[in-house]
C-alpha cells in the first residue's frame, strides 16, 4: 500500500508532466507597445484593429495607449525621456525645441520599410520639413494638421464681406466681433508680423540685433496692438463660437465640431496665407527588431484610409494623405508656414509684446 508521501509525489509528478505537455500551447503574454497621443487621435476600435493585424502577422505585441494624454512639448519630452512611450504623436515644431532635446530621443523613419505601404500616398509638402529632421534623416511620419486660422460665421457674413487681407481685420465693422486665443500668443504675433509686411516667423528668422531693432521700431507690436483692439473675447482652452462673434480663431478642430453641430464657419484664406501645424508619428530611439516592426505596422494603419477618413470627417483636420485631401486642401501645407521651434529669447519677446498689446486695449 502506497504511503501518503508517495501519493503526494506521484500527484506532483503527474501535474508536472501535464504542465510540460501543454506549455507549448499556452499563449505567451503579449508585450505592450506604448503610445503617447493627443485625445481623440487613437480610438479603441482602431487599437483593436491594429492588435488584430499584429496577431495575424505573428507579432507578440499589443498597443497600449498610455495615460495621461499628450499636453505639450515639455510633458511629452519627460514621458519620452522616462521611456514610457514607444510611439508618440509630437507636433512638428516640438521635435527640435530647446536645442533638439526631444529629437535626441527619436530615431529616423525607414521610409522604405515594406510595412509602410501607405507612405507613398503622403503629401510631399509634409515630408522632410527641416525642423523634423536630424543629420538629414526624418524623425517623423505626417499624421495630419491644420491652420491657426480665422473662421468667418457665414450665417451672418456674406462672401463679399470676408476680408481678403489680414489688414482687413482692422476695419471698424469687425471691432468687438473677433476672438483670438490668449494661451498661445505665438500665432497671434505671426498674424501681426504678416500684417506688418514681414514673414510669419520673422522674429525667429533674424539675428538677435535685428530682432531687437524690430522690437524698438515697433511695427509688429503696433499691428498686434491694433489687432487686439478688435477682439472682444480671448479664449483659453478652446474657442467659443458665440452668436455675438463674426470671426473666431481656431486650430480647425473646434470649427469643424461647431459645423457638425449645425454652424457654418468657413476658414478665411487671406492673401498672406495662414500659419499651419502638423502632428506627427514618431518612434523612440530604443525601438528595434520585431518591436520596431510592430510600431511601423501601427503607424501605417494611422496613415491609412480608415484613420485618415475619420481625421477629416470627425476631427476637421487636413489629411496627411493626398487621397483624402479635398480640392480646397491642395497646397494647404507650405513648408515655410509651419510653426517653428521658437528660440527662447524670441518666445520671451513675443510674450512681452502680447502683454503690452493686451494692456493697451
Amino acid at each position: 500500500m502506497e504511503s501518503t508521501t508517495m501519493k503526494v509525489w506521484n500527484t506532483k509528478l503527474v501535474l508536472l508532466v501535464i504542465a510540460l505537455f501543454f506549455a507549448p500551447f499556452q499563449a505567451i503574454s503579449a508585450e505592450k507597445l506604448n503610445v503617447l497621443t493627443w485625445e481623440g487621435y487613437v480610438e479603441p476600435d482602431e487599437v483593436a484593429a491594429v492588435n488584430k493585424i499584429l496577431k495575424d502577422k505573428g507579432y507578440n505585441y499589443e498597443i497600449n495607449v498610455i495615460s495621461p494624454w499628450a499636453e505639450g512639448p515639455e510633458q511629452m519630452f519627460k514621458l519620452l525621456r522616462a521611456g514610457k512611450a514607444d510611439i508618440s504623436f509630437l507636433t512638428l515644431n516640438y521635435i527640435q525645441m530647446q536645442r533638439g532635446k526631444t529629437a535626441a530621443l527619436l530615431q529616423p523613419i525607414n521610409t522604405n520599410s515594406p510595412r509602410l505601404t501607405n507612405y507613398k500616398h503622403l503629401d510631399p509638402a509634409m515630408l522632410n520639413v527641416p525642423m523634423g529632421t536630424e543629420n538629414g534623416k526624418t524623425l517623423y511620419l505626417p499624421f495630419g494638421g491644420g491652420a491657426y486660422g480665422l473662421w468667418a460665421n457665414m450665417k451672418k457674413v456674406s462672401e463679399g464681406e470676408v476680408p481678403k487681407s489680414l489688414n482687413g481685420l482692422l476695419d471698424p465693422k469687425w471691432k468687438g466681433k473677433v476672438s483670438l486665443t490668449k494661451g498661445q500668443v505665438q500665432p497671434n504675433v505671426a498674424i501681426a508680423s504678416m500684417m506688418a509686411g514681414k514673414s510669419a516667423f520673422y522674429l525667429n528668422e533674424v539675428s538677435r540685433s535685428e530682432m531687437q531693432a524690430e522690437s524698438q521700431k515697433g511695427d509688429i507690436e503696433g499691428k498686434l496692438k491694433a489687432l487686439y483692439g478688435q477682439v472682444s473675447y480671448f479664449w483659453g482652452g478652446s474657442p467659443e463660437f458665440r452668436d455675438d462673434l463674426l470671426i473666431v480663431a481656431s486650430y480647425g478642430i473646434g470649427a469643424a465640431a461647431e459645423n457638425r453641430a449645425g454652424g457654418d464657419w468657413k476658414l478665411i484664406k487671406f492673401k498672406e496665407g495662414n500659419t499651419v501645424w502638423m502632428d506627427t508619428i514618431n518612434f523612440h530611439k530604443n525601438l528595434k527588431g520585431k518591436k520596431l516592426e510592430a510600431a511601423e505596422i501601427f503607424a501605417n494603419y494611422f496613415i491609412s484610409d480608415a484613420v485618415q477618413t475619420r481625421l477629416v470627417n470627425n476631427l476637421g483636420m487636413v489629411s496627411a494623405s493626398l487621397k483624402h485631401q479635398s480640392a480646397s486642401d491642395k497646397g494647404f501645407f507650405v513648408k515655410d508656414m509651419f510653426w517653428p521651434p521658437y528660440k527662447k529669447e524670441v518666445d520671451n519677446l513675443m510674450l512681452l509684446m502680447s502683454k503690452k498689446a493686451m494692456e493697451g486695449k
